[in-house]
């Protein structure tokens, strides 16, 4: 275990061990004197521990499990899916016809950066309590749609139109999930 994860741990416990102290199950009385920092105090305990366990993992680039490119008939696209876990697909100068992508409380990473995008294609994204991050190349243009209820789309990628080069079009319905889109690491 990374000491990041440990830290998150017993920041965990604390908080947990706070709201023991004042269910009545443990008795705590010496460590809180004041009112207001009860509360504060467990919001503060809790927040940093989840944070730093979260965080752990999401910087860890071993989390992913690097798949082979789903094979789909030639200009058909591709269908990834992932459920409870995180799923890595790589372009290395495939051409891209576009993508189904699905996210069932995991996480799934396309990287579109060395694609062959040679005309606009569609990425349909789906996620349910899940995330997807898509890395797509600089020159070409992302033209998002998004259905989300209790979620979203971040869209960091260049904003600017660019004549003449093909879009992206990414078309999102998302349910307690949400997707990033990037143009860099």
């Amino acid at each position: 275990m990374k000491r990041r994860t440990i830290i998150g741990i017993i920041f965990i416990v604390a908080a947990l061990l706070k709201l023991a102290d004042m269910w009545g199950i443990v008795q705590l009385d010496w460590l809180w004197q004041h009112q207001w920092t009860m509360y504060l105090g467990v919001f503060l305990i809790l927040f940093i521990g989840v944070e730093l366990v979260i965080s752990s993992y999401r910087h860890n680039p071993e989390q992913w499990l690097q798949r082979p490119l789903p094979t789909g008939e030639e200009g058909k696209r591709i269908c990834c899916s992932v459920h409870y876990g995180g799923d890595e697909y790589i372009y290395h100068g495939e051409p891209f016809h576009g993508a189904r992508l699905d996210a069932f409380c995991g996480g799934l990473r396309l990287d579109l950066r060395e694609a062959v995008i040679t005309e606009d294609e569609e990425i349909d994204i789906h996620t349910f309590m899940g995330g997807i991050e898509l890395i797509v190349p600089k020159e070409i243009n992302i033209v998002v749609k998004s259905r989300s209820f209790i979620g979203g789309v971040s869209n960091h990628a260049g904003m600017s139109v660019k004549n003449g080069a093909p879009s992206l079009h990414v078309i999102a319905s998302n349910f307690f999930g949400g997707v990033s889109i990037r143009d860099k690491d």
